[in-house]
């Protein structure tokens, strides 16, 4: 009876050691990964997926106006480096740089005045040139876009200005021809976002003539090979 028993005993542990065994093995394969690893699995793909090319400096650049209630100006700052990705012949992503050093008036002849002008956008009331010399814009999505204006894509990324990081959105026009890239862009972006507060209406009273809009109208045009 005894060494039955023991036999009872043994075969019992084995069949719970097998059914433990088939638990955690199932247990295993049904794991999935998480809506957050997911997400950054696909702007990892879309920042380095398909061919790279190198913006062309000479043709890309970034101008900017900039309205208040007597009248408004309008300027460029440099592109000075960036790339684009591209696979199967569409857009896959890319990044820029900006140099607020860079910071430029047209439409002011009068050199005292533009120079001030000037000076005074890359202070800190405004764009802290000095403090902050480079600024980024990351693409974080690319999609098509067909709604009769020409624009064929959406996009989507995160524009660095002052160190200060937010997502924008705009539609845009891209050619992709082989290994040649033109893209551009026009929209708008609400300066307060990256602490340029300069007499903006949101922060300050009683402003009258002097009040700045907060849009900042930017329009892109970038060229990669």
């Amino acid at each position: 009876m005894k060494r039955n028993n023991l036999k009872k005993v043994i075969s019992g542990l084995a069949m719970m050691l097998i059914t433990i065994s088939l638990i955690a093995g199932c247990g295993k394969s049904e794991e999935k990964p998480s809506k957050t690893d997911s997400k950054e699995t696909t702007s990892s793909n879309l920042s380095n997926k398909g061919k790279k090319l190198v913006l062309l400096i000479p043709e890309s650049k970034l101008e900017w106006t900039g309205k208040k209630v007597t009248g408004q100006h309008n300027g460029t700052v440099e592109i000075t480096g960036g790339e684009l990705f591209v696979d199967n012949g569409n857009l896959n992503g890319g990044s820029f740089d900006i140099d607020f050093r860079t910071i430029k008036n047209l439409d002011l002849q009068d050199a005292a005045m533009n120079t001030k002008l000037t000076n005074h956008l890359k202070s800190d009331d405004f764009f802290s040139a000095e403090k902050f010399p480079i600024g980024k814009f990351e693409m974080t999505s690319v999609s098509p876009l067909s709604d009769g204006s020409g624009n064929n894509y959406t996009i989507g990324g995160n524009l660095t200005i002052k160190g200060i990081t937010n997502p924008v959105s705009f539609p845009a026009k891209v050619n992709v021809n082989g290994d040649a890239v033109t893209a551009s862009a026009d929209f708008k972006i609400d300066r307060t976002l990256w602490d340029v507060k300069f007499r903006s209406g949101k922060f300050f009273e009683n402003l009258g003539d002097n009040l700045i809009s907060d849009d900042i109208e930017l329009k892109i045009n970038i060229a990669a090979k």
